[in-house]
Protein backbone atom coordinates (compact mmCIF):
# COMPACT_ATOMS: atom_id res chain seq x y z
CA UNK A 1 0.00 0.00 0.00
CA UNK A 2 1.10 3.39 -0.76
CA UNK A 3 1.97 5.27 2.47
CA UNK A 4 0.16 8.39 1.02
CA UNK A 5 -3.40 6.63 2.22
CA UNK A 6 -1.83 6.58 5.55
CA UNK A 7 -1.30 9.88 5.38
CA UNK A 8 -4.52 10.73 4.52
CA UNK A 9 -6.22 8.94 7.42
CA UNK A 10 -4.14 10.83 10.08
CA UNK A 11 -1.17 13.14 8.81
CA UNK A 12 1.98 13.74 7.98
CA UNK A 13 4.55 13.15 10.35
CA UNK A 14 4.08 9.66 11.49
CA UNK A 15 7.74 7.61 11.62
CA UNK A 16 7.14 5.04 9.00
CA UNK A 17 6.05 7.54 6.31
CA UNK A 18 8.98 8.62 3.71
CA UNK A 19 9.82 12.16 3.27
CA UNK A 20 9.46 12.24 -0.56
CA UNK A 21 6.54 15.31 -1.19
CA UNK A 22 2.92 14.03 -0.74
CA UNK A 23 -0.01 15.61 -2.60
CA UNK A 24 -2.81 16.77 -0.75
CA UNK A 25 -5.27 15.39 -1.96
CA UNK A 26 -6.05 12.66 -4.14
CA UNK A 27 -10.14 12.65 -4.90
CA UNK A 28 -10.17 8.44 -3.56
CA UNK A 29 -12.44 9.40 -0.57
CA UNK A 30 -14.66 11.25 -2.59
CA UNK A 31 -17.35 8.79 -2.03
CA UNK A 32 -16.84 8.44 1.66
CA UNK A 33 -14.47 5.77 1.76
CA UNK A 34 -11.45 5.96 3.12
CA UNK A 35 -7.87 3.93 3.42
CA UNK A 36 -6.64 2.15 6.61
CA UNK A 37 -2.33 1.92 6.33
CA UNK A 38 -3.19 -1.58 5.70
CA UNK A 39 -5.21 -0.73 2.48
CA UNK A 40 -8.36 -1.39 3.60
CA UNK A 41 -11.35 0.89 2.20
CA UNK A 42 -13.63 1.52 5.01
CA UNK A 43 -16.48 4.19 5.18
CA UNK A 44 -15.32 7.07 6.76
CA UNK A 45 -17.59 7.04 9.74
CA UNK A 46 -15.96 4.00 10.83
CA UNK A 47 -15.14 3.63 14.38
CA UNK A 48 -11.39 3.45 13.62
CA UNK A 49 -11.87 7.11 11.46
CA UNK A 50 -14.03 8.42 14.69
CA UNK A 51 -11.09 7.90 17.03
CA UNK A 52 -8.45 9.16 14.68
CA UNK A 53 -10.61 12.06 13.96
CA UNK A 54 -10.72 12.39 17.64
CA UNK A 55 -7.10 12.24 18.27
CA UNK A 56 -6.72 14.97 15.52
CA UNK A 57 -8.38 17.49 17.18
CA UNK A 58 -7.01 16.79 20.60
CA UNK A 59 -3.79 17.48 18.92
CA UNK A 60 -4.99 20.51 17.32
CA UNK A 61 -6.33 21.89 20.33
CA UNK A 62 -2.80 21.23 22.06
CA UNK A 63 -1.21 23.27 19.85
CA UNK A 64 -3.48 25.99 20.43
CA UNK A 65 -3.05 25.73 24.17
CA UNK A 66 0.68 26.26 23.49
CA UNK A 67 0.32 28.99 22.02
CA UNK A 68 -1.00 30.67 25.47
CA UNK A 69 1.26 28.32 27.59
CA UNK A 70 3.61 30.66 29.27
CA UNK A 71 5.35 27.93 31.41
CA UNK A 72 8.69 26.70 29.17
CA UNK A 73 8.27 23.21 30.97
CA UNK A 74 4.57 22.64 30.37
CA UNK A 75 5.21 23.90 26.62
CA UNK A 76 7.90 21.55 25.59
CA UNK A 77 5.84 18.55 26.94
CA UNK A 78 3.09 19.57 24.90
CA UNK A 79 5.17 19.34 21.70
CA UNK A 80 6.34 15.99 23.09
CA UNK A 81 2.89 14.69 23.34
CA UNK A 82 1.74 16.04 19.99
CA UNK A 83 4.39 13.85 18.51
CA UNK A 84 3.24 11.27 20.49
CA UNK A 85 -0.15 11.42 19.10
CA UNK A 86 1.10 11.04 15.55
CA UNK A 87 2.82 7.49 16.64
CA UNK A 88 -0.80 6.88 18.74
CA UNK A 89 -2.79 7.71 15.45
CA UNK A 90 -0.91 5.44 13.22
CA UNK A 91 -1.35 2.61 15.85
CA UNK A 92 -5.64 3.49 15.35
CA UNK A 93 -4.89 3.43 11.58
CA UNK A 94 -3.54 -0.14 11.40
CA UNK A 95 -5.86 -2.77 12.33
CA UNK A 96 -3.32 -6.06 13.14
CA UNK A 97 -5.97 -8.84 11.31
CA UNK A 98 -4.91 -7.07 8.06
CA UNK A 99 -1.77 -5.50 8.63
CA UNK A 100 1.65 -7.42 7.34
CA UNK A 101 4.63 -8.12 9.87
CA UNK A 102 6.20 -5.32 7.62
CA UNK A 103 3.31 -2.32 8.44
CA UNK A 104 3.97 -3.73 12.21
CA UNK A 105 7.17 -3.11 12.28
CA UNK A 106 6.62 0.40 11.07
CA UNK A 107 4.14 1.46 13.94
CA UNK A 108 4.57 0.70 17.90
CA UNK A 109 3.70 2.94 20.72
CA UNK A 110 5.47 2.46 24.06
CA UNK A 111 4.00 2.16 27.35
CA UNK A 112 7.02 3.96 28.85
CA UNK A 113 5.38 7.36 27.45
CA UNK A 114 2.30 6.30 30.05
CA UNK A 115 5.12 6.18 32.47
CA UNK A 116 6.70 8.67 31.48
CA UNK A 117 3.02 10.99 31.98
CA UNK A 118 2.97 9.34 35.39
CA UNK A 119 5.83 10.70 36.36
CA UNK A 120 5.64 14.75 35.33
CA UNK A 121 2.29 14.33 36.97
CA UNK A 122 4.22 13.58 40.13
CA UNK A 123 6.91 16.61 39.48
CA UNK A 124 3.94 18.94 38.76
CA UNK A 125 1.93 18.18 41.78
CA UNK A 126 4.49 18.60 44.15
CA UNK A 127 5.12 21.95 42.99
CA UNK A 128 1.18 22.90 44.34
CA UNK A 129 -0.91 23.10 46.75
CA UNK A 130 -2.77 19.68 47.79
CA UNK A 131 -5.90 19.64 46.02
CA UNK A 132 -9.08 19.42 48.92
CA UNK A 133 -11.60 20.37 46.74
CA UNK A 134 -12.97 20.19 43.59
CA UNK A 135 -12.18 23.18 41.54
CA UNK A 136 -13.58 25.05 38.63
CA UNK A 137 -12.22 24.56 35.00
CA UNK A 138 -10.76 28.37 34.64
CA UNK A 139 -7.81 30.25 36.42
CA UNK A 140 -5.54 31.52 33.94
CA UNK A 141 -5.63 31.65 30.37
CA UNK A 142 -3.19 29.19 29.89
CA UNK A 143 -4.82 27.01 32.39
CA UNK A 144 -8.36 27.49 31.04
CA UNK A 145 -7.13 26.45 27.46
CA UNK A 146 -5.61 23.08 28.87
CA UNK A 147 -9.00 22.62 31.15
CA UNK A 148 -10.88 22.49 27.77
CA UNK A 149 -7.48 20.38 25.91
CA UNK A 150 -8.43 17.74 29.19
CA UNK A 151 -12.00 17.62 27.82
CA UNK A 152 -10.87 16.96 24.29
CA UNK A 153 -8.65 14.08 25.57
CA UNK A 154 -11.77 12.34 27.70
CA UNK A 155 -13.52 12.17 24.08
CA UNK A 156 -10.48 10.59 22.06
CA UNK A 157 -9.99 8.32 25.03
CA UNK A 158 -13.99 7.67 24.75
CA UNK A 159 -13.25 6.95 20.99
CA UNK A 160 -11.07 4.59 21.54
CA UNK A 161 -13.46 2.08 23.68
CA UNK A 162 -14.85 0.56 20.41
CA UNK A 163 -11.61 -0.68 19.38
CA UNK A 164 -10.07 -2.41 22.55
CA UNK A 165 -11.73 -5.83 22.31
CA UNK A 166 -11.48 -5.93 18.34
CA UNK A 167 -8.13 -3.99 17.85
CA UNK A 168 -5.86 -5.97 19.21
CA UNK A 169 -1.97 -5.16 19.59
CA UNK A 170 -0.95 -1.49 20.98
CA UNK A 171 -4.27 -0.67 21.38
CA UNK A 172 -4.48 -0.93 24.76
CA UNK A 173 -1.36 1.27 25.40
CA UNK A 174 -2.60 3.95 23.32
CA UNK A 175 -6.25 3.91 25.36
CA UNK A 176 -4.02 4.00 28.63
CA UNK A 177 -2.13 6.73 27.39
CA UNK A 178 -5.31 8.90 26.87
CA UNK A 179 -6.92 8.75 30.09
CA UNK A 180 -3.17 9.47 31.97
CA UNK A 181 -3.24 12.45 29.45
CA UNK A 182 -6.25 13.93 30.87
CA UNK A 183 -4.84 13.64 34.12
CA UNK A 184 -1.42 15.32 32.72
CA UNK A 185 -3.53 18.18 31.29
CA UNK A 186 -5.84 18.81 34.57
CA UNK A 187 -2.07 19.16 36.79
CA UNK A 188 -0.93 21.31 33.93
CA UNK A 189 -3.41 23.28 33.84
CA UNK A 190 -2.92 23.78 38.06
CA UNK A 191 0.72 24.34 37.27
CA UNK A 192 -0.32 27.19 34.80
CA UNK A 193 -2.52 29.42 37.02
CA UNK A 194 -0.42 28.15 40.35
CA UNK A 195 2.81 30.39 38.30
CA UNK A 196 0.73 32.95 37.40
CA UNK A 197 -0.08 33.72 39.89
CA UNK A 198 -3.81 32.89 39.49
CA UNK A 199 -5.92 31.47 42.54
CA UNK A 200 -7.70 28.56 41.67
CA UNK A 201 -11.39 28.74 41.93
CA UNK A 202 -13.10 26.02 44.43
CA UNK A 203 -16.57 24.68 43.70
CA UNK A 204 -19.40 25.78 46.37
CA UNK A 205 -22.74 23.86 46.17
CA UNK A 206 -25.12 26.97 44.59
CA UNK A 207 -28.39 27.66 46.88
CA UNK A 208 -31.29 30.00 46.11
CA UNK A 209 -31.72 32.82 47.94
CA UNK A 210 -35.76 33.22 48.78
CA UNK A 211 -35.46 36.34 50.36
Amino acid sequence: MNPARCINVFNRCSSYISSRSMKIYTRTGDKGKTSTYTGQRLSKDDVIFNALGAVDTLSSQIGLSRVYCKQDDISQDLKSIQCNLQDLGSVIATPRASASPQQLANISFSAEQITNLERKIDIYTADLPPLTNFILPSGSVSSAHLHVTRTFARTAERSIVPLLHEHGGDIDSVFKYLNRLSDYLFTAARYCSHHDDIPEEIYTKQTIDDS
